[in-house]
């Protein structure tokens, strides 16, 4: 069950500094140089994780859970506005741990500690983590049928309510029998003496002519839409940033601020965000800007209900409103289907972003072809790929760290090269290259798998069929209504024939300048959203060989409605529009596997690449793609 004591939550809210400010430290920085001119990369190689901590760091933690006689501690990977990405001063799961993957929690008790992770992160949390900690494979195990496992009736485990959303608690209470979960200060702050500051990134504006819309209209439509609600609770930085058209410095590699929002039935916003952020922002009429701390009492002046998304809001704010005898309405976040819809200005950007994007990857994979490649290593490769984006003069940064994993590298999904970790190139071996840009027009995210000389037999199999697996789904029309769980199963088909899969989602949703993960949208055995037009999404199906090589291909798609056939009986129909352009590498194809159809589809599609990428590159690589882009 779950206690909570309204004195204690009073007196929790009194003392817990909920924002606190500063300066967000200085990054190690790498000078590099193209054509002469030197640049302070985005990416750097420093090896983050530090296993060897974990001990050490345990047991403080276990001394802080013992003063407040609590037999665990839930430490996530998440900070109050409860989005996929942290600022280093919420990398609490990483300090704690050394595990350094973007999704994932550990439970702290006094005689184990599990580390819980999904399957894009099995291999990963493995090489991270000190075997004070156990892997846990989640969610096939959830966290209440091991804390069952491994707690005795009566345990008190203790949570920060700010890092854990209502919908995750409430499932968690359901499922968890004669235990107590309590609220409580966060106990890696108390130990974490050299914890960074909160981010201090300036806001700035997104203009209108790439939102396709006003932040005035956005915010009187939306408004419009709460119903019984006289205020919605706003807490995912994309989504105020969206609502908003600005953009923010304190997430690395997504542009987005840190602040918290409430939409107000009246057609107004309340912004709550540090006033150095604003700057001389004009954010107009509509929206007034109050300091954070203004932000609970903000909560107990609305006259009426408020709304809360329970899968974004974090229980310390639903348990203050119910504190405060405030009706609480349980909806979705009102800005993230708008969001993620995208307005046809917006589409229009990405596919210009995506045209200079994919001639940087053409400049790239041609220099790539003209290397010794035994002489290179992943981090040479990464250098490149960000080397050839700064060449655009248009990049604002890269939308996630670049994933350059050779040979065995290649089979952890979200590998991150570090000089620890960094490898050679070596002949026989698969490069898989998964990459993207920041530009004020769009976020692109593309992934390559390349062949370092001659691949084997097995190597060409799979990646045929992962092939196969991208085309099915670039090819696909279905009619209206269908989830992105209806059509995950369309490219994992190929690899099903050979008893063969991967443990990760086929397509997450895409930002406009914004996260480069988005949601609702996905394509997955979870994606339960229904696909509408305007929706952007990658298309990576892959597998992965652990101990020996990686494959997946990743194209961006944006969702449209089908041309109507003839023959059509289907009132509506959608498909996929492609917006990534790069080829394909065509060694690692065995072209009497590829059914005739999806040859067809990758002869249009490189032809494709070089009607659109070839008027934009040089002479020499003009060339290099037209051999890249020969028919099969």
């Amino acid at each position: 069950m779950v206690v909570y004591s309204r004195t204690a939550f009073a007196a929790y809210f009194k003392l817990k500094k909920i924002w606190g400010f500063a300066e967000s430290p200085s990054q190690d920085t790498f000078a590099c140089k193209r054509n002469s001119v030197s640049y302070i990369m985005f990416q750097t190689f420093v090896e983050t994780a530090a296993p060897e901590y974990g001990p050490t760091r345990l047991n403080d933690l276990r001394k802080e859970m013992t003063k407040l006689d609590l037999d665990g501690f839930i430490v996530p990977r998440a900070d109050m506005h409860l989005g996929e990405y942290v600022a280093p001063r919420d990398e609490r799961l990483s300090w704690l741990t050394g595990f350094t993957g973007s999704a994932g929690f550990c439970i702290a008790l006094h005689d184990k500690a599990g580390v819980f992770v999904d399957g894009r992160y099995r291999v990963q949390v493995r090489a991270q983590v000190d075997p004070v900690f156990t892997p846990v494979d989640w969610p096939e195990i959830s966290l209440a049928d091991w804390l069952t496992e491994h707690t005795e009736a009566g345990a008190t485990i203790g949570f920060d309510p700010w890092l854990m959303p209502l919908q995750q608690l409430r499932s968690l209470q359901q499922n968890l029998d004669d235990r107590t979960l309590t609220p409580c200060q966060n106990l890696i702050d108390t130990i974490w003496t050299d914890q960074p500051k909160p981010p201090m990134g300036m806001i700035f504006e997104q203009p209108n002519d790439l939102a396709g819309d006003t932040r005035q209209n956005k915010i009187t439509q939306l408004a419009e839409e709460l119903g019984p609600a006289a205020s919605a609770v706003l807490t995912l930085p994309d989504s105020i940033a969206w609502l908003l058209n600005i953009r923010g410095r304190d997430i690395p590699r997504n542009p987005v601020p840190h602040a918290l929002a409430m939409l107000h039935a009246t057609g107004r916003v309340s912004l709550f965000i540090a006033p150095q952020k604003i700057g001389d922002t004009d954010l107009g009429p509509l929206v007034d800007v109050f300091p954070p701390e203004d932000f609970l009492n903000h909560l107990s002046n609305v006259q009426g209900a408020i709304q809360v998304d329970p899968f974004s809001v974090p229980t310390a704010i639903t348990s203050y409103l119910e504190t405060a005898g405030i009706d609480i309405i349980e909806a979705p976040d009102p800005c993230v289907l708008p969001k993620a819809c995208k307005t046809p200005a917006e589409i229009a950007g990405t596919r210009k972003a995506h045209l200079r994007d994919g001639a940087a990857m053409v400049r790239f994979l041609f220099w790539l072809d003209q290397q010794d490649a035994e002489n290179l290593t992943e981090i040479d490769v990464v250098r490149a790929v960000e080397a050839e984006r700064r060449a655009t003069n248009e990049l604002r940064d890269i939308s996630f760290d670049t994933i350059s994993g050779a040979g065995p590298n290649g089979a952890i999904v979200h590998y991150r090269v570090t000089e620890t970790t960094n490898r050679h190139l070596k002949n026989g071996e698969l490069l898989l290259v998964d990459s993207g840009g920041q530009y004020q027009d769009g976020t692109t995210d593309i992934t390559r798998t390349i062949a370092i000389g001659s691949p084997g037999q097995e190597e060409r199999d799979a990646f045929t069929r992962v092939l196969r697996g991208m085309i099915t789904l670039s090819r696909l029309r279905w009619p209206t209504g269908l989830n992105g769980r209806d059509v995950d199963i369309l490219a994992r088909t190929p690899l099903w024939e050979a008893g063969l899969d991967y443990g990760h989602g086929t397509g997450h949703g895409v930002g406009s300048y914004l996260c480069v993960h988005e949601g609702p949208q996905r394509i997955a055995r979870t994606g339960n959203q229904a696909l509408l037009p305007g929706m952007i999404l990658s298309n990576e199906p892959g597998f992965y060989r652990e101990g020996a090589f990686g494959i997946r291909l990743e194209n961006l798609i944006v969702v449209d409605h089908a041309p109507r056939l003839p023959q059509q009986t289907i009132d509506d129909m959608l498909c996929f529009e492609t917006l990534t352009w790069a080829p394909i590498d065509r060694h690692l194809i065995d072209v009497n596997a590829l059914p005739a159809p999806d040859r067809q589809w990758l002869n249009d599609y490189h032809a494709e690449v070089l009607r659109r990428i070839g008027p934009l590159v040089d002479a020499p690589i003009l060339d290099w793609l037209k051999k890249a882009c020969a028919p099969v």
